[in-house]
C-alpha cells in the first residue's frame, strides 16, 4: 500500500486547541467527526467556513480534513478550528504541491484575516491581591 499524504497542524485560541489532520481525498471536512455542515452553533457556522470561503472551495475538493478540538469555550473552539483548517490547507499545499501555489494561498488567508495563520497572543490576566479581578481595586476608606 503507497503512503498517503497528509500533514498534521494545530490552531489555537485562548485554551482552545484544535488539531487538524489533512490528506489526499474528496473534499471532506469533519469536526470532532461530525460534518462541518453540521456545526453547532448556527451564527457561528460561517465563521468556521471562512477557509474554505476565501480560497474556493476547488481547493478543497482533493483534501479530507479532520478536525480534534478540545478545550475553551464555544467562541475560542471557532476561531481555534478555523484557524486549524487554513494552516492545514497551507501546509499540505508547501509539502506536496508547489511553493507558489502555498504563497498564493498564504497571501489570500493573511489579506483576509490575519489570525487564520498567525495565533491570537493575548490571555486572561490573572488576579492580584487587594482588589476583586487582575485591576479593580478594592475601594479605599478613611473613616
Amino acid at each position: 500500500m503507497a503512503p498517503v499524504n497528509s500533514v498534521q497542524v494545530f490552531g489555537k485560541k485562548k485554551t482552545a486547541t484544535a488539531v487538524a489532520f489533512a490528506k489526499q481525498g474528496r473534499g471532506l471536512i469533519k469536526v470532532n467527526g461530525q460534518p462541518i455542515e453540521n456545526f453547532e452553533p448556527v451564527g457561528m457556522r460561517l465563521k468556521v467556513f471562512e477557509p474554505v470561503l476565501v480560497v474556493g472551495q476547488d481547493k478543497f475538493s482533493n483534501l479530507d480534513i479532520r478536525v480534534r478540538v478540545k478545550g475553551g469555550g464555544v467562541t475560542a473552539q471557532i476561531y481555534a478550528i478555523r484557524a486549524a483548517i487554513a494552516k492545514s490547507i497551507v501546509a499540505y499545499h508547501a509539502k506536496y504541491v508547489d511553493e507558489s501555489s502555498k504563497n498564493e494561498l498564504r497571501k489570500k488567508f493573511i489579506e483576509y484575516d490575519r489570525t487564520l495563520l498567525v495565533s491570537d497572543p493575548r490571555r486572561c490576566e490573572p488576579k492580584k491581591y487587594g482588589g476583586r479581578s487582575a485591576r479593580a481595586r478594592f475601594q479605599k476608606s478613611y473613616r
